[in-house]
């Protein structure tokens, strides 16, 4: 047969169910049509799965139940405040990591808004203009609207 030929999806349902038999592997070859490498390589396979692709992660899984243990102990943070108390802890990595793992772990953090509201009477005091209409800078009605 030369090299060893990768297994069909049927081929591998039939290996499949007959490993979770216990059937020995010389009954496996026969009912499958292939060679034994084929079959024991798939059945290895299985049996130790294969590292996980893609980026390694960063942060380890200490570093991970110490973010968990400071949003658990005060969850009305910004992710910025999480961040800093992280880094304090001994952990530096980047504020976009820290946002990124909170919701991993099932948990929840706030965004400060970009624009502060204006609540309080001094700071309402403050505002020296704020009427929203649209007004022509130009003379005529060929200039733009701001």
């Amino acid at each position: 047969m030369g090299k060893t030929a990768d297994l069909t999806v049927v081929q591998k349902n039939i290996t499949g169910t007959l490993q979770k038999e216990e059937k020995p592997p010389k009954v496996q070859i026969t009912k499958v049509g292939c060679s034994q490498t084929a079959v024991s390589k798939h059945i290895n396979r299985k049996l130790c799965r294969r590292g996980m692709c893609g980026r390694k992660r960063y942060t380890s899984s200490t570093a991970d139940r110490s973010l968990e243990r400071i949003v658990r102990k005060r969850p009305f943070k910004s992710a910025g405040d999480f961040h800093k108390e992280w880094t304090k802890a001994g952990v530096s990595v980047s504020r976009a990591t820290t946002h990124r793992q909170i919701p991993g772990m099932g948990l929840k953090c706030r965004i400060p808004l970009v624009k502060l509201l204006l609540n309080t009477v001094p700071q309402l005091s403050k505002v020296l203009f704020s009427d929203e209409s649209n007004f022509c800078i130009s003379f005529g009605n060929q200039g733009p609207r701001v």
